[in-house]
């Protein structure tokens, strides 16, 4: 089992301190997280830092903890900036960098960033494959629907080779299969309830076996996690939180969150890693430094 962090990412106008990011990053790589990851929703009420920036900035702050964003919505993003932006972020960090891509779902607003809703899978498909290959490929001619490229280089390249590790975030069984076609991992939502997250790790697994793929193809899970002696405390505070996040009161959202006393936490969390998840990421919507504490000493060591 590997366990990762939240990149912390909420803040106000002007409630940012950066020596108290420094220090929880400081703290997370002494307590012993392998990963600490961002997220993305660039519009929304909730007051959310860029990933890429974040990620930047954590970068930094640490020295050995792997660093990702689950997921960047590539939909929305050009291919070519993309690639350049993560290629960059990995060379800074030495090759610390993990990439998630997710399409963003039929809900997303597009016209927000000028794409047609009609046709956003195949322009994330695409976007992906030329990603790709501006990171592997020393000249790229690249004839695509969305993307026309003519002996383009970038560089350098990632650090890592070929490129950083390449999560898919997914929900449906098409979606599942394609991230098997595309990815080198599976990363469940932190809105997708565990039963449900079982059920996908189950499909992932079949088109392993029946379609094959990288020969490992790890799969993580994004948590919610609230912990407090007062368990209702504990889910009224998360409950609230994911209000605040998704823009709206879902009971799926809210039963996916795992919330309560350590126990409450450590029974919820087993199911999790009985569900097929490999790697946890903790995410804390608030007191995020006394959470990573918690985790590491109350929480971590009893899911073996």
């Amino acid at each position: 089992m590997k366990f990762g962090i939240a990149i912390p990412q909420f803040f106000a106008d002007g409630e940012f301190d950066p020596a108290a990011f420094r220090a929880y990053f400081s703290r997370a790589e002494e307590l012993g997280f392998d990963s600490a990851w961002a997220q993305e929703n660039t519009l929304g009420a909730a007051p959310q830092l860029g990933p890429l920036e974040a990620m930047t900035y954590a970068a930094a702050c640490t020295q050995r903890i792997r660093l990702g964003c689950v997921v960047f919505v590539s939909t929305v993003h050009s291919p070519a900036h993309l690639a350049k932006s993560v290629a960059t972020l990995d060379q800074l960090s030495r090759g610390r960098i993990d990439v998630g891509v997710g399409t963003g779902g039929p809900a997303r607003p597009f016209a927000a960033f000028g794409v047609n809703p009609d046709r956003y899978i195949a322009r994330f498909t695409e976007g992906v494959a030329l990603m790709k290959a501006l990171w592997t490929e020393p000249r790229v001619t690249f004839d695509g629907e969305f993307w026309q490229l003519q002996g383009a280089r970038m560089e350098p390249k990632p650090f890592q080779k070929p490129f950083p590790p390449l999560w898919i975030g997914a929900s449906g069984p098409l979606a599942l299969r394609r991230a098997v076609r595309l990815g080198n991992g599976f990363f469940g939502a932190g809105a997708t309830p565990t039963a449900r997250f079982a059920g996908q790790v189950q499909v992932v697994r079949e088109t392993l076996a029946t379609e094959g793929g990288p020969a490992d193809f790890p799969i993580a899970k994004r948590v919610y996690v609230a912990i407090d002696e007062d368990a209702g405390r504990a889910r009224r505070r998360m409950n609230d939180a994911m209000e605040r996040l998704y823009g709206r009161r879902s009971a799926d959202i809210e039963a996916a969150a795992v919330a309560g006393t350590t126990a409450d936490c450590v029974a919820a969390l087993r199911e999790v890693v009985a569900a097929g998840a490999e790697l946890i990421l903790f995410t804390a919507m608030f007191e995020q430094a006394e959470h990573a504490e918690r985790l590491a000493g109350e929480v971590i060591p009893q899911l073996g």
